[in-house]
């Protein structure tokens, strides 16, 4: 059996890495994807553990040299997913988990086309006023950076059809669980 990849995605700030860090302390099966960026650490943040964090010209050499599977770029800071750091994970038979945005879940299921089972679940806050909520509480982005994840969340709302799976995030261990029975569904049919 070959791993599968869950790209676990929805808008900044609907909880993907809460659910992440539930789903791997319930199933040490499960190997998380840890993408590069280049944006500074947040505080409790460690390289190798939530990012690997590099610098730009780092993350552009890779870049030019097509090591990644996906990237994109938010308020100048880049984001990538190495494809040989999920290759390794998935060759290993494991059941990778990719906590990703939108944009990079649809470029990982495109890339991989049949060579390998992608499973793409997006993460449905409540309301839009509770994803406001959230991304106020956190303090982490300024007025103009929540602005653009407003614009942002419309986009990323626009693209849920297109997702194997849409999750509600209105409890963060009630949508725990929902995503776990939706691996154990996909690695049942392997």
């Amino acid at each position: 059996m070959k791993g599968i990849v869950f790209c676990i995605s929805g808008p900044s700030g609907v909880g993907k890495g809460t659910i992440v860090k539930e789903l791997m302390r319930i199933d040490p099966e499960l190997a998380l994807s840890v993408s590069c960026t280049t944006r500074a650490p947040r505080p409790g943040e460690q390289h190798g553990r939530e990012y690997f964090f590099i610098s730009q010209e780092e993350f552009r050499k890779k870049l030019e040299g097509g090591e990644f599977l996906e990237y994109d770029e938010h308020f100048g800071n880049f984001y990538g997913t190495l494809k040989d750091h999920v290759a390794r994970l998935a060759d290993a038979k494991k059941l990778v988990i990719l906590e990703i945005d939108v944009v990079g879940a649809l470029k990982a299921k495109e890339y991989y086309g049949t060579s390998r089972k992608v499973v793409n679940i997006f993460i449905k806050p409540p309301s839009l006023e509770a994803l406001e909520e959230r991304l106020q509480k956190r303090g982490s982005e300024s007025e103009q950076q929540l602005r653009i994840r407003r614009e942002r969340v419309k986009f990323e709302y626009g693209q849920a059809d297109l997702f194997d799976y849409v999750v509600l995030n209105d409890e963060v261990a009630r949508a725990t669980w929902e995503i776990y029975d939706i691996i154990q569904k996909e690695k049942s049919k392997q």
